[in-house]
């Protein structure tokens, strides 16, 4: 068992924020507390989202201001006296308080009814549409606004423009420079959210209402991902009737597809579906140089590789209120992709005294089948609108049936012909069951606790055939079927405290993981078994109504997947092979946080400092040379020591123009050895974003974002930096039920993935481009929906097997 703190750096770095969070509680004024809870009047039903803020008498200036949770409670504190206080939501009429009792220092003002205005629904300002990042006490959230860049995007689109988060051109998604993030759908493991096959591609951006960054995950989360957890929570719609609406979209390269999303609400039920289908070609442009330092020898490879998909998923679900406090929730999800891969690569090998040219060309053919189901029982205690029981179970399945052709055609010098085939099955079963208990004793303590346990089953045949005269032969030394059972049973107890100012959250995971694989073929298993305790702590102090503090530790583990221990591999390029490495160990990252909010008037600032300590840090891209093959596989090198600082913030110069930013900045210190020769280094890397939202006359919306982000030195090489930028237009139209748009992601073609290995006896040089994609999209919506931009997957960062 690994116990947490195991060294004095971690139980420093602890006392001190600690003793910083103690420090909270001196300098305590009398606030008064505002609590309510804001209902549709038509169907009673709550209002997420809604904005309550508190207004000076006299000045008629905003003294503060919060949004309301999911259930439509909210809670304000303030030090003033004379204000009133206005409720408002888009399409709804605002509310203004001003009669209302203070006793005890509270104002009590139970449910709080708005009614829907037709009118002003025809007259939602860009402000309204604009993403807003909120933040609770142990994580922040980035409520989806219409983005124009993200018209008919996919979520890792999406999640590049979410402060602290990017997607490279491959979509690995990274937090604050370090990837090894959770992706969690409505807070659950989703097949969609895993890296089978294309990702997120399926979930687009109509389909999200909020992203919830978290981190520093408290103990209540599953303790799996280094640097924290995104949860993507899916829209369900709420309104009374049956509201719903459709889109279509082209764009280049070639992209077609039509979505709609469909709900119908009674007093019973709530039943919600989403269908789409289309078509997509995502091509890839690759470069790679591979030198042999020792013989004077270089490889050259340049070309082109194609994902062309169609595509069908469909989203079907229902809650059913059995009653107020007991509410049943049944969903599923079926999606099947057709998937084509044509590639042409051209290879030129030089040795001092003689060159060979060749041509590869690969055609691929293969079909995805995914499918997940959930049951879900949630049931409210009388005694206080938080104490809740909630009890899930979540199956999910992903298959993967492929065949590739490779052919190799002598252009000059000696002969290179040859041909391969290449035949995958695929499959991954995952179950989850988890049950959370949440107890408040009054309006400043809670307890939760709860337990969860995942099975997750892999198993992945692959074979390949040389020909040989006119038949075609397995290769025994690349064939296997490799399977993977991993099964993970943790538990939970956290207890919080939040007063008037003040509030503490502290936790304690406890996670058994057992793993067990086997080469089947050649009969070799590698089994794994470890316990380990994943403790956190959480802390907030509102200085003023315009200033608050907060402050987190977590401890966090990233485990080794499938992919990362199988040494079998794809022969795509095979100049340049990734493999599995079955002696991987999993990464434990200790990490601490500070973070400063500041709202100053019409604009918002955020500032924090965090450190990160990594224990068996996994490198993902080690490589080893021989014959002018690169083979590259993860290894646990030695720890990483990381120091940064984040600032993002927003900015309204105007109702017709708002300024976004989001700026990162760490350095860190590498130390271990590989093969024994030492790899310790310092360095730094960098990004940045800056959106601009511009409103026009004729109901014209323009928004362009700029994205930047610093090469930096890897154990054994380095990476190029990153600029590039992506727009879009829009305008309303049918009376605001319809919308046109246009978004061009990478409008300069200049996002370009370049990584070098620098090594005394080798060299290697990898290019990625995906290019410019241009998108055309109509979206209109009827009942009471609006109108949705649905993009199809256009990910951009499907991986393949």
């Amino acid at each position: 068992m690994l116990l947490v703190f195991k060294n004095s750096k971690s139980i420093g770095l602890t006392i001190i924020f600690f003793l910083l969070s103690l420090f909270t509680l001196f300098g305590q004024s009398k606030n008064i507390s505002i609590t309510g809870k804001v209902l549709e009047s038509s169907t009673n039903q709550p209002v997420a989202f809604a904005t309550v803020i508190l207004v000076e008498h006299e000045t008629k200036n905003n003294l503060t201001g919060t949004t309301t949770q999911d259930d439509g409670t909210f809670k304000l504190e303030t030090e003033a006296s004379n204000f009133y206080i206005e409720v408002s939501f888009i399409g709804f009429k605002t509310k203004s308080i001003k009669d209302f009792k203070i006793a005890k220092g509270k104002i009590q003002l139970g449910n709080i009814t708005i009614e829907e205005d037709l009118e002003q629904l025809n007259e939602v300002v860009v402000e309204a549409e604009i993403s807003k990042t909120e933040f609770k006490l142990d994580k922040r959230i980035f409520n989806i606004g219409k983005d124009l860049s993200s018209t008919g995007a996919s979520a890792l689109e999406v999640l590049n423009n979410v402060p602290s988060v990017n997607v490279n051109i491959e979509g690995a998604i990274s937090l604050r420079g370090s990837q090894g993030v959770q992706i969690l759908i409505n807070g659950k493991p989703s097949i969609i959210a895993s890296d089978s096959g294309n990702t997120l591609g399926t979930i687009t951006a109509d389909m999200m209402e909020r992203v919830e960054v978290i981190t520093n995950p408290s103990a209540k989360y599953d303790a799996e991902g280094t640097s924290g957890i995104i949860n993507i929570i899916l829209k369900k719609e709420e309104r009374k009737g049956l509201n719903g609406s459709a889109s279509v979209n082209i764009g280049d390269p070639s992209n077609y597809s039509f979505g709609m999303s469909l709900n119908r609400r009674t007093e019973k039920f709530n039943l919600f579906s989403q269908i789409g289908i289309g078509y997509q070609e995502l091509p890839n442009h690759r470069k790679s140089i591979n030198r042999d330092l020792i013989e004077n020898t270089t490889l050259k490879s340049n070309g082109t590789e194609y994902r062309n998909e169609t595509y069908y998923n469909i989203i079907l679900g229902t809650d059913y209120h059995i009653n107020e406090n007991n509410i049943l929730t049944l969903s599923g999800s079926f999606a099947y992709e057709i998937e084509e891969q044509p590639s042409s690569f051209d290879f030129d090998l030089f040795d001092g005294t003689e060159r060979s040219i060749w041509k590869r060309t690969e055609e691929t053919e293969a079909t995805n089948p995914r499918y997940q189901y959930e049951l879900q029982y949630k049931k409210d205690f009388d005694d206080h609108e938080d104490h809740m029981l909630l009890f899930s179970a979540l199956g999910r399945f992903f298959g993967k049936d492929q065949s590739s052709d490779f052919n190799d055609v002598t252009l000059a010098g000696p002969d290179r012909d040859a041909d391969q085939k290449t035949r995958t099955d695929y499959k991954n079963a995952n179950y989850t069951f988890k049950l959370d208990y949440t107890k408040p004793y009054n309006e400043k303590f809670t307890i939760e606790t709860g337990g969860q346990y995942v099975l997750d089953n892999t198993t992945n045949d692959y074979e390949v055939q040389d020909l040989v005269g006119n038949v075609y032969e397995t290769d025994p030394n690349q064939t296997n079927i490799f399977e993977f059972d991993q099964n993970v049973l943790g538990v939970y107890g956290t207890a919080a405290y939040e007063g008037e100012k003040w509030g503490i959250k502290l936790g304690l995971r406890i996670e058994n993981t057992d793993i067990e694989t086997l080469l089947a073929d050649t009969n070799e298993n590698n089994d794994q078994n470890y316990l380990n305790l994943f403790p956190s702590f959480h802390s907030s102090y509102k200085l003023s109504d315009s200033y608050s503090l907060q402050i987190g530790y977590s401890r966090r583990i990233s485990r080794p997947n499938w992919r990362d221990l199988n040494p079998f591999f794809n022969i795509r390029n095979n100049f340049n092979i990734r493999t599995g490495n079955p002696d991987l160990q999993p990464e434990f990252t200790d990490s601490y946080e500070l973070t400063n909010i500041y709202n100053l008037g019409k604009a918002s600032l955020n500032f924090g400092v965090y450190y990160r300590y990594t224990t068996d840090a996994i490198e993902r891209r080690i490589s080893t040379f021989e014959d002018n093959v690169n083979t590259y596989k993860p290894y646990n090198i030695g720890t990483n020591d990381a120091l940064g600082i984040e600032v993002n913030g927003k900015y309204p110069v105007a109702k017709w123009l708002v300024f976004n930013g989001d700026f990162n900045y760490n350095y860190f210190k590498r130390k271990g050895e590989f093969e024994g020769t030492s790899i310790d280094f310092n360095a730094d890397q960098w990004s940045g974003k800056l959106t601009s939202k511009i409103g026009f006359p004729g109901d014209i919306d323009f928004e362009i974002t700029g994205n930047y982000r610093s090469g930096t030195k890897t154990v054994q090489g380095k990476t190029a930096e990153i600029l590039f930028a992506d727009l879009g237009l829009r305008k309303k139209v049918l009376k605001d039920k319809g919308t046109i748009s246009i978004s061009v992601r990478d409008v300069f073609a200049s996002r370009i993935e370049e990584f070098e290995t620098i090594q005394d006896d080798f060299y290697l040089f990898n290019q990625n481009q995906r290019g410019r994609f241009i998108i055309f999209g109509f979206s209109y919506g009827f009942g009471k929906g609006e109108a949705m931009e649905y993009g199809g997957k256009q990910s951009g960062g499907g991986r393949r097997r």
